[in-house]
């Protein structure tokens, strides 16, 4: 089942001689358990493609739905319970909040959906050692490495048990070895956990960890590959010129 199904998605900022067309008639779709990335140069529509996929911003035509819901059709507060409760975000300068702690801050989305503090962190604190962290319920994120703040973070996106992630740039703030570990974890969230994930990323190493690689350039899909690791990968990069 597509739990993302993008159809002739486009988006054009500004009107006139002043349009500046970001995403012309993307159509794209992510199954469940499937880890899908999206590169391309700078300015391609990567991180627009995302942000229309979200819900944090509104295309020009085309539509989205997630989870078999158009949601052109939802008001405010339905979009709002849709990317608390059924997406996970990852972003790539964590975003957490620094006075609260690891437990705290996984918590925090199911706090705002109404849960029980004890109840959300008992969920909190069951996604951190499912990531390996559970050593580090107690600590701030000035406490933690960045790497394992990228991991707090991951955990945030999943304590909903949202049907998708994405990531955007989710390795770009990190050394090579937290890199590699973060890219490690989200093919096991989509893997072992059967999360759908869209990631967008730079990086042909951390692109090679998915399943799919979907490029872009001048804000159109120009290939979408099927991939078996990091020489599969680098073909298809090669095939677009990224290489």
């Amino acid at each position: 089942m597509a739990i993302v199904e993008a159809k002739n998605l486009s988006r054009v900022y500004g009107s006139g001689d002043m349009a500046v067309t970001a995403l012309d008639a993307v159509s794209l779709s992510v199954e469940a358990g499937e880890f899908v990335a999206v590169m391309g140069p700078s300015g391609c529509g990567k991180s627009t493609l995302l942000n229309l996929i979200g819900g944090l911003d509104t295309p020009s035509s085309g539509s989205v739905m997630i989870d078999g819901r158009d949601i052109a059709g939802m008001n405010d507060t339905e979009l709002t319970a849709l990317r608390r409760q059924r997406i996970g975000f990852v972003f790539q300068f964590f975003n957490l909040i620094p006075v609260l702690s690891s437990v705290e801050n996984v918590a925090l989305p199911l706090v705002l959906d109404g849960k029980k503090a004890d109840e959300a962190n008992a969920a909190a604190s069951d996604w951190l050692k499912r990531i390996g962290l559970g050593d580090r319920l107690k600590n701030r994120p000035d406490q933690l490495s960045g790497g394992q703040q990228q991991r707090v973070a991951v955990a945030r996106a999943l304590v909903s048990e949202p049907a998708l992630i994405l990531a955007d740039e989710p390795t770009g703030n990190l050394d090579s070895r937290s890199s590699d570990e973060i890219a490690a974890l989200l093919k096991q969230v989509s893997g072992e956990w059967g999360r759908a994930i869209l990631m967008v990323t730079h990086d042909p190493r951390i692109a090679a960890h998915a399943d799919r690689i979907v490029f872009m350039r001048d804000g159109r899909v120009v290939d979408d590959a099927k991939i078996s690791g990091a020489e599969s990968a680098r073909a298809a990069m090669e095939k677009v010129g990224l290489l």
